[in-house]
């Protein structure tokens, strides 16, 4: 089995953690490759650079489809994922939906890691989109500053603070960049950390092991006329 995980940047240093992350936790069972987008920006930080990664996103599918039996979206707002599911029959994760859908498996409620308080509007209305604004207890980003994708002390404090004064029973890193992280955390606090990367590579292995992929009886059918 392979799996293709596209990264929706084109930042060469998160496309090579992304890798890294893929295959310790593949560890030879499936294969796994990570791709950058071609022409998107360096970063997916505005509504405007997830709109300029889509035509990569959606060509780099077409041209790879035939290649793997599964894909990940390697950013944590699953930035035009809904487009790359219409575009094949091929099971299609991305990391947001599979790690905050598997943290309801873990505890009645969890919390959203982030890099920067401007994504946190965003992550709510995620929550919201998947229907679990109702479990999401909070979303913790650093001050204005502070930001710093390797900073671990900085957010095992963040998920600290999610635990102990919102009440998350698990902690979703919400950055394909905190990729590495989660079980350092994990350890420090006692409760489940969920890396969205290796979430989504759960779901995306389980689902293309058993045979099943997207839907195209309605929604995802690119070919639905609506009459016409």
């Amino acid at each position: 089995m392979r799996i293709l995980i596209i990264n929706p940047n084109s930042d060469p240093g998160m496309t090579d953690a992304i890798q890294r992350s893929a295959e310790a936790h593949a560890r030879g069972d499936f294969q796994v490759a990570t791709l950058p987008t071609p022409g998107a920006p360096r970063f997916i930080e505005t509504y405007a650079d997830k709109l300029q990664a889509a035509p990569g996103m959606i060509a780099l599918l077409a041209r790879e489809e035939g290649a793997y039996d599964a894909f990940v979206v390697a950013c944590h707002s699953d930035p035009n994922l809904d487009a790359l599911k219409e575009a094949t029959r091929k099971p299609v994760v991305g990391i947001g939906e599979a790690s905050m859908k598997l943290a309801t498996f873990l505890g009645h409620a969890f919390s959203v890691v982030t890099t920067h308080r401007h994504s946190v509007p965003g992550k709510l209305a995620l929550a919201r989109k998947y229907h679990l604004q109702d479990l999401l207890v909070s979303v913790r980003a650093p001050d204005p500053g502070q930001e710093g994708l390797g900073d671990l002390p900085l957010f095992l404090e963040l998920s600290r603070r999610a635990v102990e004064e919102d009440g998350a029973e698990v902690v979703v890193l919400g950055c394909a960049g905190l990729t590495g992280m989660d079980k350092q955390i994990q350890e420090a606090l006692d409760v489940p950390v969920l890396d969205g990367v290796v979430s989504a590579l759960i779901l995306a292995a389980g689902l293309a092991r058993y045979g099943v992929g997207t839907s195209k009886a309605l929604g995802y059918d690119p070919e639905y006329g609506g009459g016409r």
